[in-house]
C-alpha cells in the first residue's frame, strides 16, 4: 500500500488472540490480515449493493418474455454444451 492511514482499533482478547495465530500460520503481518479482511468484507458488501440495485431495475416480465420466446437458431458448430 502506498497511501495509508494509522487506526486504533480494539478488538476483543480471544479475537485478537485468533487473528495473531491464523497470520502467523500464513506468514503475514497482524496488520496485513486485518486490513486485508476489511477490503474483502467491504468487497462484499459492495457486491451486495450491486445486485440489489440490479434487482430493484430488472425487468422480470421482459425476462420472462426472453426466456420463453420461440424461434431462433439452433446451436452453430462450436457452440456444443461441454459439461
Amino acid at each position: 500500500m502506498t497511501d495509508t492511514a494509522t487506526y486504533p482499533l480494539r478488538l476483543p482478547r480471544s479475537v485478537k488472540a485468533v487473528a495473531e495465530k491464523f497470520a502467523k500460520e500464513e506468514g503475514i503481518s497482524l496488520n496485513q490480515l486485518v486490513a486485508t479482511a476489511v477490503a474483502e468484507k467491504l468487497a462484499v458488501m459492495r457486491t451486495a449493493e450491486f445486485f440489489a440495485e440490479r434487482r430493484e431495475r430488472a425487468d422480470l416480465p421482459a425476462l420472462r418474455k426472453l426466456l420463453t420466446r420461440t424461434g431462433g437458431l439452433p446451436p452453430q458448430p462450436g457452440e456444443e454444451r461441454r459439461d
